[in-house]
């Protein structure tokens, strides 16, 4: 049912794109606070990690490498500290930075975040947000008219910190009428560029409140229809052929002339500490469209994208392996241990917390789907081992399971919590806790760490055990002894 959107998926490969925008480093200070401090009543936060990633429009080119383009990402930073790091970023992502440049009057953008557990306390913006000077403006120009005319898409991200000036953005207009491209605008002030001939718009709902001088904006839960009503006022007002309307957890609206609207659904995830989605919606979008897709088909794709990286945390990217693997049918199961261990060293290079827990699942309740959510919500990825039929057959005997191995995995794919799954012949996963090594081994039940028979595996290399309980009067026995009852009762 997929295969049209993995085939777009697949050609991203071939595509070039040109971003153009605002750099940023975004710094994340992640630590605990247990005390209070004695010159205010603050919080002391013992900063324990410390992460640097792109961020602004940088992000939206990492997104677009990482999905698999050949990116070219014109900008402009300073030669600062901050520079340094956001340049080593970058390329460690294997972009390349030559045609950003340089200006010792100019600080770089950093917006530094502290939080103490899953609390955001505090942010710090600092950097340069006037326009780029003559001679950074003239070389811009040069770059943008040098890189036109050999890609594939045009990305605009631009927050306003300087770097589209209106000679900028006429000049992008000016090369938009010679050779037409997909152009996608995504920029804080999308009036600016009413007149370039842009392919797509992407506002988010407070810029299309700003654009069209909303005086009342909606609730969460009525947004999108209080936004469905000014479709062809936002084409006239932002002059493109389509506008991509994402209007947060109620998905996103897509406008086109002489059509009803278009409209995807998100799925909501508590709790996110994700930055970047409005980045990685507009990447995906722009090189479905770059790779032929309709403007539907785009934006399912771009939402999908988006979905990806909701599960992470930080500034967050999706990868086109990601992407492809959200639109296999069976894509969360992973039979090869060695496979599993290969997408586990890849989610640690990311800093991503792996939690792992297991059992039967058999006849899926909300106990195991609360469960499941509060294991999840220990981590930024949950694994689930599945105890196979036979091993089921051995515990609970000859007559379980109800539903087979294959049930269950279609079953709990459709859970948002359950991030991978596999499966084990054994009574318990104690050998694929060895090759696997999550960060936190989670357990439900009436278990303590003493009698455990995992937890020596996972204490032993540095892991951590959780128990937690089972939601009371909730279990797949008590449901099957419930239907045998109602079967003996006289019709």
């Amino acid at each position: 049912m997929n295969s049209p959107y993995l085939a777009t998926i697949d050609r991203f490969n071939s595509l070039n794109v040109m971003v153009i925008g605002d750099a940023m480093l975004d710094v994340y200070l992640n630590g605990s606070a247990n005390r209070i401090c004695r010159e205010a009543p603050v919080p002391i936060v013992d900063i324990k990690d410390v992460r640097t990633l792109p961020g602004g429009a940088a992000n939206t080119a990492v997104n677009l490498a990482e999905l698999g383009a050949r990116v070219h990402y014109l900008s402009i930073m300073g030669c600062d500290h901050e520079a340094e790091l956001l340049k080593d970023s970058l390329e460690s992502h294997g972009l390349d930075t030559s045609l950003i440049m340089r200006d010792r009057a100019r600080r770089t953008i950093t917006k530094q975040r502290v939080a103490a557990g899953n609390q955001l306390l505090v942010r710090f913006d600092t950097g340069t947000t006037e326009a780029i000077r003559g001679g950074y403006e003239r070389q811009l120009i040069n770059s943008l008219k040098e890189k036109f005319h050999e890609v594939d898409a045009v990305v605009v991200s631009d927050y306003g910190y300087g770097v589209m000036t209106d000679k900028v953005i006429g000049v992008l207009g000016a090369l938009q009428r010679k050779k037409e491209n997909i152009l996608v605008i995504d920029a804080k002030s999308l009036d600016k560029y009413v007149r370039i001939g842009a392919t797509v718009a992407k506002p988010n709902y407070q810029e299309l409140v700003t654009l069209l001088a909303i005086t009342e904006p909606a609730a969460t839960g009525y947004r999108s229809e209080q936004i469905k009503r000014y479709g062809q006022k936002l084409l006239k007002k932002t002059g493109t052929r389509y506008v991509a309307a994402t209007i947060d957890i109620e998905g996103a609206l897509l406008f086109q002339h002489g059509k009803e609207p278009y409209r995807t659904f998100s799925k909501p995830v508590e709790n996110t500490r994700a930055a970047g989605a409005g980045d990685t919606y507009v990447s995906a979008l722009t090189l479905a469209l770059a790779a032929g897709a309709s403007i539907e088909a785009a934006a399912e794709i771009a939402k999908s994208a988006a979905v990806v990286i909701l599960q992470k945390s930080a500034t967050a990217t999706c990868t086109q392996n990601e992407l492809s693997h959200y639109f296999g049918s069976s894509s969360k199961y992973i039979p090869d241990w060695k496979e599993l261990k290969s997408r586990f060293d890849t989610f640690r290079k990311e800093g991503r917390r792996i939690v792992f827990t297991n059992g039967c699942f058999d006849l899926l309740h909300s106990g195991h789907v609360t469960y499941l959510e509060q294991a999840r919500a220990l981590g930024d990825v949950l694994v689930l081992g599945l105890n196979s039929d036979t091993s089921i057959k051995r515990l609970k005997g000859s007559n379980r399971p109800i539903n087979n191995l294959y049930e269950r995995i279609r079953i709990l794919s459709g859970l948002e919590s359950v991030t991978l799954m596999t499966s084990f012949e054994e009574d318990t996963p104690i050998s694929l806790l060895a090759i696997i090594r999550p960060d936190m081994y989670v357990k439900g039940g009436d278990y303590n760490i003493e009698n455990l028979p995992e937890a020596p595996i996972v204490l032993a290399y540095g892991g951590k055990v959780q128990i937690m309980p089972f939601v009371q009067d909730r279990s797949t026995t008590k449901i099957i002894t419930r239907i045998k009852s109602l079967d003996k009762q006289p019709a």
